[in-house]
């Protein structure tokens, strides 16, 4: 190409030699960049692989497989653990409701109560100790599934009430 010809396109030779100059210098730094970019991932990859070859990277993938089966197999237990006590804690009694009262007026000190334990589903007992001068006397009155087939007394109600309710009452008293 003639100088010529440059100067009837109105290009000037030096801006031409600037240019690639200048894009010179751009990929002299991009290849630095990238040549550091290679040896720090092949110091990398070096420390990964130190001491292993093809055989043994891939015995180590495997056993960390196996491993990971392993816990797998211990939280399907561990679940299976959880459901079956979630079900039986559910039969255990869980809620309770105690009155103290005077059975006979002329005793004082509330020495008389109606306990009640009750599970998940409100069944279980109401045992109910009068007090008196001549001794004490214990009851016992089935309940299920939140009532009695038994009258039940004043003091046996409100115990049965506490337990059911037992959350309610305790909001109460915050």
């Amino acid at each position: 190409m003639n100088i010529e010809r440059l100067d009837e396109w109105g290009i000037d030779p030096l801006t031409i030699i600037i240019v690639m100059i200048l894009l010179q210098c751009l990929i002299i730094v991009l290849l630095i960049g990238s040549h550091i970019k290679y040896h720090r991932m092949k110091k990398n990859y070096a420390s990964f692989m130190r001491g292993k070859n093809g055989l043994n990277m891939e015995s180590s993938i495997l056993s960390k497989f196996e491993e990971i089966d392993k816990y797998i197999h211990i939280t399907d237990e561990n679940d299976k653990d959880i459901k079956e006590i979630y079900k039986r804690i559910g039969k255990h009694y869980q809620k309770v409701g105690i009155v103290k009262y005077d059975a006979f007026l002329e005793m004082g000190g509330n020495l008389s109560f109606a306990l009640t334990l009750l599970d998940q589903d409100d069944t279980g007992f109401i045992m109910n100790v009068l007090h008196s001068r001549d001794g004490c006397y214990t009851y016992i009155k089935e309940i299920i599934k939140g009532e009695s087939y038994i009258e039940l007394a004043e003091e046996e109600s409100e115990s049965l009430e506490r337990a059911i309710f037992q959350d309610e009452y305790a909001l109460k008293n915050l």
